[in-house]
């Protein structure tokens, strides 16, 4: 039988008037950290009107931020501002950024070392929950082989099977069907969704991806 770590909820809000941005951008940190109550708001009056000060963290659109300097300004350990290039403006400098125009893979790396960072470099009073008090499902023995893991470790550093089996000196073959046995056991589809696996669980590091 399971035994679940009972803790409070972790509650981040999500302020975007983009609908596509929001629903994807929550799908991936609810995938990263399964007890966190994630919350979208469409602008930030709908923010106000809810409980503003209740969450960890405010995914906010940099639109939304400059218009609302002052508020954000005084929780900015508690934001991560959306930004859809890769240059980020002056104003700012002082907030954790995140591209959301990224494919999903890399959007999904970002997120995790946006979540090491938290953890590891402080800056943060409240960083995103780590793996320790997230549901225990991601901690438990997961029937993987030990080679099982090299070729999860190598396709999460983005290695195709050619490469892998060049790396392990094993087959193309080998690897097609240890890829076909990783995906069964853990029950994942998706190469973001694996490498939100193996750093939750500390198969390699968030910045080494």
């Amino acid at each position: 039988m399971k035994t679940k770590i009972m803790m409070h909820e972790a509650e981040i809000a999500i302020v975007e008037s983009n609908t596509l941005t929001s629903i994807g951008l929550k799908n991936l940190i609810e995938k990263m950290l399964p007890t966190a109550v994630v919350r979208t708001f469409m602008c930030f009056e709908d923010l106000i009107r809810d409980t503003p000060d209740t969450y960890v963290h405010y995914f906010v659109s940099a639109q939304t931020l400059l218009e609302h300097t002052a508020f954000f300004l005084e929780r900015k350990h508690k934001c991560i501002v959306l930004v859809s290039e890769g240059v980020v403006r002056a104003q700012l400098s002082e907030f954790h950024t995140l591209n959301v125009n990224l494919p999903e893979e890399s959007l999904t790396r970002a997120l995790l070392k946006l979540h090491k960072s938290a953890h590891h470099h402080g800056g943060s009073k409240h960083p995103l929950p780590s793996a320790e008090q997230e549901n225990t499902a991601w901690k438990e023995p997961n029937g993987l082989s030990a080679r099982e893991v090299e070729v999860l470790v190598l396709i999460v550093k983005g290695l195709i099977n050619k490469e892998i089996a060049e790396r392990l000196n094993i087959s193309l073959t080998t690897v097609i069907t240890h890829r076909k046995n990783i995906t069964e056991k853990l029950n994942i589809r998706s190469v973001s969704g694996l490498t939100i696996y193996a750093v939750m669980n500390g198969y390699v590091e968030a910045d080494r991806i």
